[in-house]
């Protein structure tokens, strides 16, 4: 596989052209591959990591990570010892492909439901593994970006973590989760810290879906220190002061409601949102 990024002479936005993608199958055809006995699970497994099948990147840097056998499970309803296993897998596959020299930024992350364009029901994430560190989080990390729990748009804490609603975000619900004192990523945390991780992850899964009736299509994503080194690590700014975060959002403005955002805001890479944040934490505190 070859390797297309263009960038945009005018913005400098990337754009990867991945031509072979368009031929990634919408659904699966005939049975779930991601279930037991099916194409990329022949064995019993409780979380499983494997290659992604249609890579957007080259050079084995994009996998799929089972978070369970189970197939109508959610991320939220994992019981405590898989939810562990499942964020152990999240660690152990950040050091293994951060360690690659090839490899700058180790993206999770994952798309909930058809409304956010996933494929395949069975409970899953992604990771990508940049060749260079993405713009957005670059500019997260040299914004020396860092959790507001004394706010107003407080949703809980938990064990040394808070939830938070942001000050802002284009999207009509959106959350926060990051750890009290500032850890770089998931490879950084103690045992303990992770389980707690994953117990405020879940939390606020499920005041999500409470708060909807219903699970929300919601796209989530881990903000992790860059796993450049060396010089390269040099030309980032606040790269050592990188505080490992947890972004989740979906674009449900209300139940089975979806807020676009369209034209204007394309254009003009400014946003009008109607919900209020405030509004959003205050609910979502209710929601338990």
């Amino acid at each position: 596989m070859t390797q297309d990024v263009r960038t945009d002479p005018w913005l400098g936005t990337l754009t990867h052209v991945v031509a072979s993608r368009q031929n990634r199958p919408n659904l699966p055809s005939t049975g779930c591959p991601f279930c037991v006995g099916g194409l990329e699970a022949p064995e019993p497994y409780t979380v499983k990591v494997i290659p992604n099948r249609w890579p957007p990147m080259p050079g084995n840097r994009c996998e799929v990570v089972l978070y369970t056998s189970d197939h109508d499970a959610r991320l939220s309803t994992l019981d405590p010892h898989n939810m562990q296993e499942l964020v152990d897998a999240w660690a152990e596959r950040t050091h293994a492909l951060g360690s690659r020299d090839d490899i700058d930024y180790v993206l999770i992350f994952e798309n909930s439901g058809r409304a956010v364009g996933a494929t395949i029901d069975h409970p899953h994430g992604q990771i990508y593994a940049f060749d260079h560190v993405p713009d957005r989080p670059r500019k997260r990390i040299a914004a020396g970006w860092k959790p507001d729990p004394t706010s107003d748009r407080l949703i809980v804490e938990h064990a040394g973590w808070a939830a938070t609603v942001p000050y802002v975000s284009p999207y009509p619900l959106s959350v926060e989760i990051a750890p009290s004192e500032r850890v770089p990523d998931l490879t950084a945390m103690s045992t303990a810290q992770r389980r707690a991780f994953g117990e405020i992850l879940q939390n606020v899964l499920r005041r999500i879906e409470t708060l909807h009736g219903e699970p929300a299509p919601t796209m989530m994503w881990f903000n992790q220190r860059p796993t450049v080194a060396g010089s390269k690590a040099r030309e980032i700014d606040g790269v050592n002061d990188s505080w490992f975060n947890v972004e989740i959002v979906s674009p449900w403005r209300a139940p089975n409601v979806m807020r676009y955002i369209a034209a204007a805001e394309v254009a003009t890479n400014e946003y009008f949102i109607p919900v209020v944040p405030e509004d959003l934490a205050s609910r979502l505190r209710a929601a338990t």
